[in-house]
């Protein structure tokens, strides 16, 4: 099994930034996507951005412009750097990895944006 563990959540202003990270406990295939995925209060979760060998990185149309994913394999951890934060985007951050066909989640962390 893989464990994921996030971090660099916290409270900040709108318009400011935040880098978030996640940790996986095994290695990851470069060719194995790694996404992260947000969910506000009452709402669904939804992709904010995957990454994976081949392929240009995805966004979800909310963050494009703003939000920027990228991992280290040898560190085995996926980040996401966060600018020009707006109110919208506060949620619980998870971080997602699928592995053969096997889907692993972290237990996420909070994202609050507030003046």
């Amino acid at each position: 099994q893989v464990q994921l563990l996030e971090s660099g959540g916290g409270l900040v202003q709108p318009g400011g930034s935040l880098r978030l990270s996640c940790v996986a406990s095994e290695t990851i295939l470069s060719s194995d996507p790694m996404s992260w995925y947000r969910q506000a209060p009452g709402k669904e979760r939804k992709l904010v951005a995957r990454i994976r060998s081949g392929r240009d990185p995805e966004y979800s149309d909310s963050v494009m412009g703003r939000f920027t994913i990228s991992r280290d394999n040898a560190k085995k951890t996926v980040y996401l750097q966060m600018n020009t934060l707006k109110p919208d985007d506060t949620a619980v951050y998870y971080c997602h990895v699928r592995e053969n066909g096997i889907h692993y989640w972290g237990k996420g962390t909070l994202v609050t944006v507030s003046s």
